[in-house]
């Protein structure tokens, strides 16, 4: 008896060290660069890093990243001087672009339509306008010479707070407890398809084992509280350029009017605030614009919202 049990080990321990293996040659599991924050209390990626970005369990989504030395994820490095013209991209994942190869990101999607001008890709998962705001005036001396600013702007989730403060909680990735399981490719795989979320549901009904379960309904929201919601993030918004500064003639918002409420498109309009709408142009489009399995932009959206953020250089560039 001891002897099959002793063999079962065995043969368990082989079978996942060749699953292991097997994940890693077809890259079956995403890569997860490391996160630090720097001397200015900025949040980004540890320069000079390089992988693959994997999604679904038979890689709906395979593509490379590369992390330059501002710790973004960029074919290029950022060198901003006055004779040069540039662009910064800042804002979240739509920005960062771990959804598609970086050498065909959506900056190298401008640079390919305008001549001579260099486009810098300042995004990072979990950007909200705070941590946008924040970054510009730590590292200001190097924004100011960037000809044209485009933030990306998504009011429900980019204005929750009126200041910046560093996300510990994101931070917590960086454990050593979380490093060492993120190099078991095996596990990484398995989770990010879902395999472990049976685990996690029993766990959790382990947990409140004995404990009394009341159903809480879901409270459908008043016009009053959703107004009050939206007058919340609005004088945050406020509270943000107050503190961080917002020069109106270079810096412009990418934004999807429909799910923008009007009250905060007036606000921007009647204050001088410019945008640039891509609900527009996407929602015109027959073909796909967003991945299969979420709302980011596939290779045609963003080909789409290159061309949007083109024709604005185009016609404000002299102005």
């Amino acid at each position: 008896m001891k002897r099959i049990f002793l063999k079962t080990v065995l043969y368990i321990i082989l079978i996942l060290i060749l699953l292991e293996v097997i994940v890693r040659i077809l890259h079956l599991a995403k890569d997860s660069p490391a996160r630090f924050i720097d001397e200015y209390k900025v949040e980004k990626w540890v320069p000079n890093q390089e992988g693959y970005s994997v999604t679904g369990n038979r890689r709906q989504n395979f593509s490379k990243f590369y992390i330059n030395n501002s710790g973004y994820n960029s074919y290029r490095e950022f060198t901003p001087s006055k004779e040069k013209i540039e662009i910064a991209l800042v804002g979240d994942s739509f920005i960062e672009g771990f959804h598609q190869n970086y050498y065909n990101s959506i900056g190298k999607k401008i640079e390919n339509k305008l001549n001579k001008i260099e486009v810098y890709e300042y995004g990072y998962a979990g950007y909200d306008l705070a941590d946008q705001l924040h970054l510009i005036s730590a590292y200001k001396s190097q924004f100011d010479l960037i000809d044209h600013v485009v933030l990306g702007l998504k009011f429900e989730n980019d204005l929750t707070r009126g200041e910046y403060r560093v996300v510990k909680e994101r931070m917590h990735l960086e454990s050593p407890l979380y490093r060492n399981v993120r190099k078991i490719k095996l596990l990484v795989y398995v989770q990010n398809i879902g395999a472990l979320d049976p685990l996690r549901g029993v766990a959790k009904r382990l947990m409140s084992f004995g404990k009394q379960q009341v159903d809480v309904p879901k409270e459908t929201l008043s016009q009053k509280v959703i107004e009050a919601k939206h007058f919340d993030y609005i004088e945050n918004f406020k509270s943000l350029v107050d503190i961080y500064g917002f020069d109106k003639k270079r810096f412009v918002f990418l934004l999807d009017t429909s799910i923008t409420p009007q009250v905060f498109l007036d606000y921007l309009e009647n204050n001088n605030f410019k945008y640039l709408d891509t609900f527009t142009a996407l929602n015109k489009s027959k073909t796909p614009t967003t991945l299969i399995y979420d709302k980011h932009w596939n290779n045609y959206g963003r080909s789409i919202v290159a061309s949007i953020i083109v024709d604005y250089i185009k016609s404000n560039h002299n102005n």
